[in-house]
């Protein structure tokens, strides 16, 4: 039987603007707005990144800690994920230096990101594993599978930390996922003991979730991915794509209870 997966909410991501989107949160109150209708749709964490005061991507811990500070008042119970997506701004160090000054409960970390300081992998995950945050290892694909196992059978990766993220498609160039892309990686994965979940960009975003949901998958979903509804309309906000992706979850379990 299909179980219920977890929803992660992205709201913002990296790159996109108000101008691309003027629902996409980005000060710290306007997440802690978005967590709190996600919360109450569905939502059970928030994948955050947080900006700068131009609006641009950044690792700054001072500006994290106001921020989940803000979600946590706003939605005290919904789990707080923050990145350490790099953007093409921050070097592995920078990346390292987030983990160890703000001590986060969870994080992201983009395997091929922290490969590009080869020599600094284990201490990534070795600060991770002591600060108790519970690493979510971004996979683009195959070659990032093999690293992370890799990674894991050399003990670079601690055995525990074991919880991964597969992305389909990406944001630029543009490439949309496909529930088609999905299977032999996911099996692959799972094989290997990991705790897998899926997002994916463009229009096809849901219709990739819910084949995700059937595999036994956890789901993101968010304007960091895609802002396009399944019949073509644009979300006004994150809590529509949420809700939306919560309530496809439940008919389909209900059918797979038939």
């Amino acid at each position: 039987m299909m179980r219920s997966p977890k929803i992660t909410v992205a709201p913002n991501g990296a790159r996109l603007q108000q101008t691309d989107h003027a629902g996409l949160p980005v000060s710290a109150s306007e997440l802690a707005v978005t967590a709190r209708a996600c919360r109450v749709v569905g939502a059970d964490a928030i994948h955050l990144h947080v900006r700068d005061g131009q609006g641009r991507h950044s690792l700054d811990v001072d500006l994290y800690r106001v921020a989940i500070s803000a979600v946590s008042e706003a939605a005290p119970d919904i789990e707080i994920q923050v990145t350490t997506e790099s953007a093409g701004i921050y070097d592995v160090p920078a990346q390292l230096e987030l983990l160890r000054e703000l001590k986060p409960g969870a994080a992201s970390v983009a395997v091929r990101e922290i490969a590009r300081a080869p020599e600094l992998a284990a201490q990534v995950y070795a600060t991770a594993l002591l600060n108790g945050t519970r690493v979510q290892h971004i996979l683009y694909g195959a070659d990032c599978l093999d690293l992370l196992l890799g990674w894991l059978a050399s003990d670079i990766v601690p055995t525990n930390l074991r919880d991964a993220i597969l992305v389909l498609g990406q944001y630029k160039p543009p490439c949309a996922g496909k529930p088609v892309d999905l299977l032999p990686l996911i099996v692959r994965a799972q094989e290997a003991g990991l705790r897998m979940s899926v997002c994916a960009f463009g229009a096809q975003e849901q219709t990739c979730l819910l084949a995700a949901a059937n595999l036994g998958c956890d789901l993101r979903v968010g304007f960091e991915n895609n802002c396009i509804s399944p019949d073509g309309a644009v979300w006004s906000n994150n809590a529509e794509a949420v809700s939306s992706l919560t309530k496809a979850c439940a008919k389909l379990h209900e059918r797979c209870k038939l």
